[in-house]
């Protein structure tokens, strides 16, 4: 008897009707809300952590980012690359500088790793592409940061 109540129960999918039932009963349009995303801008929390983006110097206008690969080596999934040459004076200068956000777990080891806050994660959430290529922010995309579309109404 048991086998045949358990076996109507599968067969008329009745936990499947009661969860709907569960659902659809605390789903009350007094109680649902639509956020107006492109319109509306959503309330960002103060500590979260998006788009990656080198700081430059407001005055002198170059970047902070002295390559000692710090950032790199803290970073767990190894997607920064920072290319550098030496000049006169045995300095590191800066000449490449790629982030790979379709691997990044936006953890914050690279920045908090950077002795002179150069790298840092901004509250900018809208990161997709159509390429895999698109997520491979180059040095120049870094410095600039992203550029969400404005939508009017």
């Amino acid at each position: 008897m048991k086998t045949v109540i358990e076996f109507l129960k599968k067969a008329l999918l009745l936990d499947l009707l009661e969860g709907l039932w569960i659902t659809f009963r605390h789903q009350h349009p007094k109680n649902i809300y639509t956020e107006q995303y492109p319109i509306t801008r959503p309330a960002i929390a103060e500590r979260y952590r998006g788009a990656p983006r080198l700081n430059i110097h407001p005055v002198t206008n170059e970047t902070l980012c002295i390559a000692c690969d710090l950032c790199k080596i803290a970073c767990p999934e190894n997607l920064i690359v920072v290319g550098f040459v030496r000049d006169e004076k045995k300095r590191k200068q800066l000449t490449t500088f790629t982030y790979d956000l379709s691997r990044c777990m936006f953890c914050g080891l690279c920045e908090d790793a950077c002795p002179v806050d150069a790298l840092e994660l901004t509250q900018d959430f809208e990161l997709a592409s159509y390429t895999r290529g698109g997520q491979i922010w180059d040095r120049q995309m870094l410095e600039e940061g992203p550029r969400p579309t404005e939508y009017r109404q």
